[in-house]
């Protein structure tokens, strides 16, 4: 439910998660955060990933769709509609102040786990600021941002930008982070897209059983 919370904040918590899952999935016909996959909503997916990554504390943003979520706290973005910019800066005011940095993920990348998330808190604690996920050399998700960049962050998180201006703003604090070898960023966007992830889902898990 729209701003339900998850128990105390957490002491000592230096890591925070964000989970931005508010759009209405117009393409694929159902928001994407009730979507199952491998009989697990995507929204619980995406919080337990970023929890199993360390994130001790996590805050979804949510918007087409209420959606109660356990583990973690919700934040209503009445103005999903705008773009990923308006959640970003929703769930960029949520996070505690125990929180030293946020690891911000998107709730349709199923195949993006916890050793991503794990390897950006790594950066940091050798002290990186800002550390992207990428991909063949390519910037994707997740990203961390230290807390001393949440306010810059959140004034050029326009329309469906994201962090993307303020990550062209500061090429020099950009630390990547490869995790060709951990995840995959491929996105549900389309059914036919739902479709093609779930295909190789199955086929990892066919594969992965012995004998």
């Amino acid at each position: 439910m729209p701003g339900e919370t998850a128990g105390a904040e957490p002491a000592g918590t230096t890591s925070a998660g964000l989970l931005l899952a508010a759009g209405s999935g117009s393409r694929l016909g159902t928001p994407k955060a009730l979507v199952e996959f491998d009989g697990e909503r995507l929204v619980d997916r995406g919080v337990r990933v970023l929890q199993d990554g360390g994130c001790r504390f996590v805050v979804v943003v949510l918007g087409a769709a209420a959606v109660r979520v356990q583990g973690a706290v919700t934040v209503h973005n009445p103005d999903w509609s705008s773009g990923m910019g308006s959640s970003l800066r929703a769930g960029l005011g949520a996070i505690p102040a125990t929180a030293e940095q946020v690891v911000i993920s998107l709730v349709d990348q199923p195949f993006v786990g916890p050793a991503a998330v794990e390897r950006l808190i790594r950066a940091a604690e050798r002290g990186a600021s800002v550390a992207v996920a990428t991909y063949g050399g390519a910037r994707r998700n997740p990203v961390l941002i230290a807390r001393e960049h949440f306010a810059e962050v959140a004034r050029l998180a326009t329309g469906d930008a994201g962090a993307r201006p303020f990550l062209k703003a500061h090429p020099e604090l950009v630390v990547a982070v490869p995790c060709d070898d951990v995840a995959d960023p491929a996105d549900i966007d389309t059914p036919a897209d739902l479709s093609a992830l779930r295909a190789r889902s199955d086929a990892a898990a066919r594969a992965a059983r012995p004998g």
